[in-house]
């Protein structure tokens, strides 16, 4: 579990093309110092387990999967990556709790700078609109944020400039993908409530 607290804007070092998978080499120093063979990190709000490290620089397997339905298929040596450890439970919990299982991508729609702070709009994939709200939590690329507007098609969020100096949403354009997660207690309340309540799930 992660909490979309980033820790460290980092890079995709190599990309690897392996059968049906991918394996990434992501340099990170502080989320590589010390991860152990089969900890979690997640890279860019997709969960992905630790198969290889030296400290600097830790390697992680992408299966197919995660590839076609992640923007993580579409990033290319180079990239900068938002990068987080799991949680411990003795940590706080700084935003929300997070998966790291990525449930669509959205696109940025448009940036409108303010004197402090930046309004992003995000396009909402189809059916994920019924789990976000005003005032709501969501993870974008990892990041927990605010919702700040919702309607059928779309969100925003305001980014304050630490947002925008140490995440990928300092650099993100319009018509660039990006990474949804949605809150997951939303997810269980309408599973919870649909069973019980006829249509309600719908």
């Amino acid at each position: 579990m992660f909490t979309g607290i980033v820790e460290e804007l980092g890079e995709l070092a190599a990309v690897e093309a392996l059968p049906d998978a991918a394996r990434f080499s992501i340099r990170g120093k502080v989320v590589a110092a010390g991860a152990r063979h089969g900890e979690s990190i997640a890279v860019n709000g997709v969960c992905l387990t630790v198969v290889g490290n030296d400290g600097e620089v830790f390697t992680a397997d992408v299966m197919k999967e995660t590839l076609d339905r992640s923007s993580l298929g579409s990033l290319q040596a180079g990239a900068r990556v938002n990068l987080e450890r799991a949680v411990r439970a003795d940590q706080r919990l700084g935003g929300h709790i997070v998966q790291g299982h990525v449930d669509g991508t959205g696109v940025v729609l448009s940036r409108e700078p303010a004197e402090h702070w930046e309004v992003v709009r995000i396009a909402l994939p189809a059916g994920l609109a019924r789990y976000v709200v005003e005032k709501g939590s969501i993870a974008v690329d990892g990041i927990s944020l605010t919702v700040v507007s919702v309607d059928d098609e779309a969100f925003s969020v305001s980014l304050i400039p630490t947002t925008l100096e140490l995440t990928t949403l300092g650099l993100k354009q319009p018509g660039d993908p990006v990474n949804l997660e949605v809150d997951v207690i939303a997810k269980y309340v309408e599973k919870l409530v649909g069973a019980h309540v006829p249509g309600a799930a719908s």
